[in-house]
């Protein structure tokens, strides 16, 4: 019974985390796919406002002027109120009290889980650049190579902060030309890989010692 008892309570305690990480990423998959057109072009305005200006300003200048301009928008609303309040001799007390009696403390299991995901994904990047560099299969090698070598050329051409932009134009157009042209850009798709895969297969071929990849891989 006591086990039975522990291991509800720890399940109950370990569900509210699991749920908001699902409910974030929930949400930022209905903003990418435009359920929600208004939410979706505002987080996209301000995110590519943000970019811009990072790439026209300092840092410190971007932060600040956010900062500044929420503060000016929320003291203007909380004076308007404030104002409307004493006009009409109501008491409706605080704006935002909803938002700050509302609880976003981060609690510790979140932290954990996150913490263990993140471990996760930092343990299979440390094996699998290991395996690149140290040359475990010799294709996978020559494709990290030849993806290096593009992104010299594209260093060369974009900075960081451009290619962020550039990302994340990408990140909120492509699932509406995707829905849009799904058929001709799945058949597209199909035709690249196919290629890229039989270029593989002959380049495997013909290269002197190289590793063979079984068929379970």
């Amino acid at each position: 019974m006591a086990d039975s008892t522990s291991s509800s309570c720890s399940s109950s305690s370990s569900s509210p985390p699991s749920s908001s990480l699902r409910d974030l990423t929930l949400s930022a998959l209905q903003l990418v796919h435009w359920k929600e057109p208004k939410k979706s072009a505002a987080a996209f305005g301000l995110s590519l406002l943000v970019l811009v200006s990072v790439a026209t300003l300092s840092v410190i200048s971007v932060v600040s002027y956010l900062l500044l301009t929420c503060l000016c928008v929320t003291i203007t609303f909380r004076v308007y109120k404030s104002v409307i309040q004493a006009v009409q001799k109501s008491d409706e007390g605080h704006p935002f009290r909803s938002l700050l009696e509302k609880d976003i403390s981060v609690s510790l299991e979140l932290v954990r889980m996150l913490a263990d995901s993140s471990l996760v994904h930092l343990n299979w990047l440390t094996n699998q650049t290991r395996r690149l560099l140290l040359v475990e299969d010799l294709v996978d090698s020559l494709k990290l190579a030849a993806i290096m070598w593009m992104m010299t050329y594209v260093g060369s051409i974009f900075n960081g902060v451009t290619i962020l932009i550039l990302a994340d134009i990408i990140f909120f157009t492509t699932p509406l030309v995707y829905l849009k042209k799904k058929i001709q850009i799945d058949c597209y798709i199909e035709l690249i890989q196919f290629r890229v895969e039989e270029t593989l297969h002959k380049l495997q071929d013909r290269l002197p010692g190289a590793v063979k990849r079984s068929k379970a891989e």
